[in-house]
């Protein structure tokens, strides 16, 4: 099956070489998502690295939408990217019909979309600080994330 165009634009969503480790293909999947929401208007883009933190996943990632529709259409993106481009398979999803906080669980990469007033309140950055920003590849030099946080 020939590669989407997109992968040309978007190294970070390329299919993964099969001589991954578990640990790159996960943080792949990370960036991947991150890459997919500030793309799509997604702001405030934070990947955690949570592997000291926890067993029961790798990384976080959080963003921030200004509208239902906008998280609607950030979450569903990143279901595109995920699992028909990197094809990998999401384990569950919360939250998509009040559209406050998304949540989709990839296994050993756990997304997080919130509404503003809803990202403030429940502060994951602050709940889940022993976890790393990782600088994401395409931020400015210095910013790990691809907005103020």
């Amino acid at each position: 099956m020939p590669q989407p165009v997109f992968f040309e634009d978007n190294p970070i969503a390329a299919p993964a070489p099969p001589d991954l480790t578990p640990a790159e293909r996960s943080l792949q999947l990370a960036l991947a998502a991150a890459r997919t929401a500030e793309d799509n208007n997604g702001k405030d883009v934070v990947v955690l690295d949570m592997r000291a933190v926890t067993p029961v996943f790798d990384y976080f990632v959080i963003a921030t939408g200004n509208s239902r529709r906008q998280l609607h259409a950030i979450s569903e993106e990143i279901d595109h990217c995920l699992e028909d481009d990197l094809g990998d398979k999401r384990m569950g999803i919360e939250g998509y019909n009040e559209s406050r906080w998304i949540l989709l669980d990839y296994g050993n990469v756990v997304i997080h979309l919130f509404d503003d007033e809803t990202r403030d309140y429940y502060a994951l950055e602050d709940f889940w600080s022993q976890g790393v920003r990782v600088k994401l590849p395409w931020a400015p030099e210095g910013d790990e994330s691809s907005g103020s946080v």
